[in-house]
Parts: structure tokens; C-alpha cells; sequence
């Protein structure tokens, strides 16, 4: 067997603000066909992020062989979600996700309602055919107490209803290894991002080690704060294990695509995501 690729759009979403369609047809002209929304309009917008049109995207998918694999939508409304999944069944996108959560510290029961959420969330979804999965960032893998946010999640969703998005590298940035969650829980990983970290990081590699106090809040404010670009690197320029990574999700029963999602880059977007897609193809396993 062999892994399938794809894109996070939130890899251009400068270009795709400046010109949504011309972007779109160049990720395509550099193969990549596969793409996953990033949707951060979600209370006006129905589609898949960037204000780009179910006409454009059917003509990709019908010309190019395009394929929408996913999307982040947020807010994550329920008023509003059966005008967002009408929109994703019109394009054929099987599946939507939570982008980014944030925990109040401590509150464990907090994090066991959100779990509800997302509970009745996926049910929608299921209703529908498709699949809700949620993506982590580096705060899921706080502790409160000896309760640890990530395992309260997986323990405190419905596996028929929540998949799950490992960011490999925001789970390194955790602290966490990634490699142990996708053996823990192999049938809950449908997806995950992927990206690298640079040898010459200007911070350590797990936040949780004297940049971000374990034992406080984290909120997008300080998340934005700690997120610097210069600690983010094109696929196989940096020091994470990506081939071990490829080689783990291989083997999962329900696995469907490792997507490319570079955060920042201190290169052009698109000369960027060329550079990690050049890269993903010269590791093992990897179908193009």
C-alpha cells in the first residue's frame, strides 16, 4: 500500500485572498489535485474558504481531477451547519472539520461538553454520509490535573462519529509523540498534516519547555504569540521523522490522506508547497 497526498489551503490563503481561482489552477498545475478547504467564514460562508464559487470547484473536479477531501469550517455553528454540509454534498466533499479549539484551563468538564458538541455535530454529518474529524494544535496536548486534553477527546467522543486529524507536528510541539498516538488509537486517524520543523529553530521543539507555562492558560492570543514563522520548514527540510510518520499511517485501517499544511514559510506560497511536494514524493509509500 501507499499513502495519497494532498493540500491544506491554509498553505496559500495569501495568494488565494489576492486571486482565488488562478491560485486553485496552479496547485493543480503542480499536482496537486487533492485539496482540503480552510473555511475561517463559516458564518457567511458555506464553501470551502476564499469566497470560491461550487461552479469553479465542479469544473476542477470534473476537468482537472480535482477532489475536495475535506475542510475546516469555522465558526462551527449548528444553526448554520445544514447550509454548510448542503454546500459540501454539492461538491461531493465527503467530510468537515474543527479547525482550532481552545480549552479554558482546568476545566475538564468544559472539554467533555465540547466532546458532546462534536458528538452531535458528527451525528449530522453522519446523517448526511459524511465524516466529521477534528485537527489539533500543540494546546490539546496541555494537562489539567492528570487529566490530559487530547486523551479526554478521544475517550469522550463517539468513534462511529468524530475521526480525528493528527497535526504530527503540532504534536510534537506539544510535547507529545505522534507516532505513539497513531498506535493508541489506530481506527480513530483518518487524516493528518504534515510539515516540518527547522534544525535551527529558534525555539525548542516541545513549547512546553520553558516557552509556554503547562500550568496556564493558553489562548489564541498567546498562541499567535509563540507561532513563529522561523519555527516552521518545507516537508524535508527539517528534523521530524516524516518517513516514520508515513510509514505509521500506512498501516492504519481507516487512513486516507497525509496533507500538506505549512502554516508560514519564509518563501512564496507556492514555491513553498512545491518544495514539500517535491519532497513527499522522494520518501517511500507515497503515491503522487
Amino acid at each position: 500500500m501507499a499513502v495519497d497526498i494532498g493540500i491544506q489551503l491554509f498553505s496559500v490563503r495569501n495568494s488565494l485572498g489576492a486571486d482565488p481561482t488562478g491560485t486553485l489552477t496552479a496547485l493543480m498545475d503542480l499536482g496537486f489535485t487533492r485539496i482540503e478547504g480552510a473555511n475561517h467564514q463559516a458564518a457567511t460562508d458555506d464553501g470551502i474558504g476564499f469566497g470560491i464559487h461550487a461552479d469553479f470547484l465542479t469544473e476542477l473536479i470534473n476537468e482537472r481531477g480535482a477532489s475536495v477531501i475535506g475542510c475546516h469550517i469555522n465558526p462551527l455553528d449548528l444553526d448554520r451547519l445544514p447550509r454548510v454540509l448542503d454546500f459540501h454534498q454539492q461538491i461531493g466533499n465527503p467530510r468537515i472539520g474543527c479547525d482550532i479549539e481552545f480549552y479554558p484551563y482546568g476545566d475538564v468538564d468544559y472539554v467533555k461538553r465540547r466532546a458532546e458538541t462534536f458528538n452531535r455535530i458528527g451525528r449530522l454529518c453522519a446523517e448526511r454520509g459524511m465524516e466529521f474529524y477534528y485537527h489539533n494544535h500543540f494546546q490539546e496536548f496541555q494537562r489539567f490535573g492528570d487529566q490530559q486534553v487530547y486523551r479526554l477527546l478521544l475517550e469522550h467522543t463517539d468513534p462511529e462519529l468524530v475521526k480525528f486529524e493528527l497535526d504530527t507536528f503540532w504534536a510534537y510541539r506539544g510535547g507529545a509523540d505522534p507516532l505513539e498516538w497513531l498506535a493508541e488509537f489506530a481506527d480513530r486517524y483518518i487524516l493528518i498534516h504534515q510539515k516540518d520543523f527547522p534544525a535551527d529553530a529558534t525555539q525548542p521543539l516541545n513549547l512546553y519547555d520553558g516557552v509556554v507555562d503547562p500550568d496556564a492558560p493558553i489562548t489564541m492570543e498567546l498562541f499567535e504569540k509563540v507561532a513563529l514563522p522561523e519555527t516552521f520548514t518545507e516537508v524535508g527540510t527539517g528534523v521530524l521523522p516524516i518517513q516514520d510518520i508515513i510509514n505509521a499511517v500506512d498501516k492504519l485501517p481507516n487512513f486516507r490522506f497525509v496533507l500538506l499544511e505549512q502554516d508560514h514559510s519564509t518563501r512564496g506560497e507556492l514555491a513553498s508547497v512545491k518544495i514539500s511536494r517535491d519532497a513527499f514524493l522522494g520518501y517511500d509509500n507515497v503515491n503522487a
